[in-house]
């Protein structure tokens, strides 16, 4: 356990160390653009914007890349994210704000093409036979084709314009009053149901293909014609030991989905305007504000690495002979 949590850690802080190289080395001066916008809202002249824009950005291009990194450090320590450039409040706000939007809509849509996935994977290897197998094969196939925002666009097209079923931008309406009242959780929820939707639909077909494939894999094992033999009812032997067994495999890989997830998508936000964490690294990488670009990169690393740590506990827990 120590020795995995101490590589988790040393995963992030190389992950963090190389997204800081990484966002400085992007073209164009980051100060300069900042402070001719300064300059133009301000009615300043450009030597103090420049100044100003240096500090807001933590940023000074004359001195070394160390010294700036080792000064990002001392602000994480103190949880110091910076000044978002584009919002002008501290990262640490927009993350709180933005967080719980993203992990509403991505956590229900991993769990939600998990569980359908592994049920639809799941009959498919009992009936092979059957329609269900290449009809199943089918839709993996067309769901691996087609991104998260084509289908965002779709649903769009047809629930938010066509039908007008769905709300089609934000994440609830303004006239509705925010807190724990039924009509603002029905509102958020009618909200979060297309770009559920567009995360969950493509990664369906992918887990029903590998519940396919690793239930397949467990059905000729002793253990079942034994369970059979002692006579255990059919919905016991499916769940518990042909259900369990044939998703364990896959539980690193939803832990690894809800971390890579936790980052959200920037075209599926941007396209119905939710305001999730993708939504503002959208805004961000097109403002080129570096605070908020690093807060949001940090944030995805450790969901990343923290999820992963996660998905090995609950493996060793499901698995016996990993805890042995």
């Amino acid at each position: 356990m120590a020795r995995r949590l101490l590589t988790s850690l040393a995963t992030i802080a190389v992950a963090m160390t190389l997204t800081f190289v990484l966002i400085r080395q992007m073209p164009g001066d980051i100060v300069h653009q900042w402070a001719v916008q300064l300059q133009m809202q301000q009615g300043i002249s450009y030597e103090q914007a420049r100044l100003q824009a240096a500090a807001m950005i933590n940023y000074n291009p004359d001195i070394g890349l160390f010294e700036q990194y080792f000064s990002y450090l001392g602000g994480l320590l103190t949880g110091n994210l910076g000044l978002s450039l584009t919002y002008r409040i501290p990262v640490s706000l927009v993350l709180v704000q933005a967080l719980p939007w993203t992990l509403l809509v991505t956590t229900l849509a991993t769990f939600l093409s998990f569980v359908v996935g592994c049920g639809l994977g799941l009959l498919g290897a009992l009936r092979r036979q059957s329609l269900l197998d290449p009809l199943l094969t089918l839709y993996a196939t067309l769901s691996q084709a087609l991104p998260p925002f084509l289908i965002g666009l779709l649903l769009l097209l047809v629930f938010g314009i066509g039908l007008e079923w769905l709300p089609m931008r934000g994440n609830y309406t303004p006239d509705v009053e925010p807190g724990l009242n039924l009509p603002f959780l029905l509102d958020v929820a009618l909200h979060a149901v297309m770009p559920v939707m567009a995360f969950a639909l493509p990664a369906m077909g992918d887990w029903a293909l590998a519940m396919k494939a690793s239930a397949t894999s467990v059905l000729g094992e002793d253990y079942l014609h034994v369970a059979r033999a002692r006579g255990l009812k059919p919905r016991r032997i499916l769940l518990r030991y042909l259900g369990r067994n044939s998703m364990m495999p896959l539980v690193p890989s939803l832990a690894t989905a809800l971390g890579s997830a936790l980052g959200g998508s920037m075209l599926v936000e941007a396209i119905f305007g939710y305001p999730g964490l993708g939504f503002f690294l959208a805004q961000a990488i097109d403002r080129r504000d570096y605070p908020l670009m690093q807060g949001i990169f940090l944030i995805s690393t450790m969901g990343v690495v923290l999820f992963n740590l996660a998905g090995e506990l609950v493996l060793a827990r499901l698995d016996p002979r990993l805890r042995r």
